[in-house]
């Protein structure tokens, strides 16, 4: 055993994962604070969270996709609104992810993230080279507002789609009530941020990404065309 008051590390094990296997002999098992951590599932939404996220898992390990997973822990949980905070990026599959809630009995409040349309110069100060489109029209994202009108809706759960790096904290930060992330913004690799942790320990990316866009990179980006949702069938 290393001593004590090493760094936690679980993300570099010297032990072989044992805590999977029931041993609880590591130092970050034996630093657990187990019980100040048992208490807290006392509590009835964590213990009730904590059974129907394990039987979840346990029904649909490796079948079940995280958007079905979604929607089958909040039927579990007996959560029947349910708030979509989404980038502008992807509402059109906030669209569709609305229609398949809604279509199983949930009712959905949905939060685009440039709502209020506050221009990004007029609050940020930023000047138009610091844009992704500059000599654009464009609103800076809203995550404070897109918690609040989650909160005054009343939403039993938040449901994150794609918020950018930095916005999602402010929005976690800010909402009321439980929160889930269904889809982690990642543009490079079509919202699959693992992929490139993956490629980029194999080696098959440079561990520095290019660090300044191109013009050419700055005109595609204003000539980027975002899909509305499309109107309920």
């Amino acid at each position: 055993m290393s001593e004590p008051g090493k760094p936690l590390a679980c993300g570099a094990c010297e032990f072989d994962m044992q805590c999977f296997s029931g041993n609880a002999g590591c130092r970050v098992s034996r630093r657990a604070k187990q019980d100040e951590v048992l208490a807290g599932y006392e509590a009835a939404e964590m213990r009730d969270m904590s059974v129907n996220a394990a039987c979840l898992e346990a029904q649909g390990y490796k079948i079940w996709d995280r958007a079905y997973e979604t929607a089958d822990f909040a039927r579990r949980m007996g959560y029947q609104h349910l708030g979509l905070a989404f980038c502008a990026s992807v509402a059109a599959e906030a669209g569709m992810y609305q229609r398949f809630l809604e279509d199983r009995g949930f009712r959905v409040t949905s939060v685009m993230c440039k709502t209020g349309a506050i221009l990004k110069e007029d609050l940020l100060g930023l000047n138009d080279e610091q844009k992704v489109r500059p000599g654009c029209v464009e609103p800076m994202c809203n995550p404070i507002a897109q918690a609040a009108l989650l909160a005054e809706a009343g939403v039993d759960l938040n449901v994150v789609m794609a918020l950018c790096v930095g916005h999602d904290s402010i929005f976690f930060a800010h909402a009321k009530g439980p929160i889930t992330v269904l889809v982690a913004k990642d543009r490079v690799y079509d919202h699959q941020p693992i992929k490139a942790i993956r490629l980029r320990d194999a080696g098959e990316i440079t561990p520095e990404p290019q660090q300044k866009r191109t013009p050419e990179q700055i005109e595609q980006n204003k000539r980027a065309v975002f899909r509305s949702p499309a109107p309920r069938r």
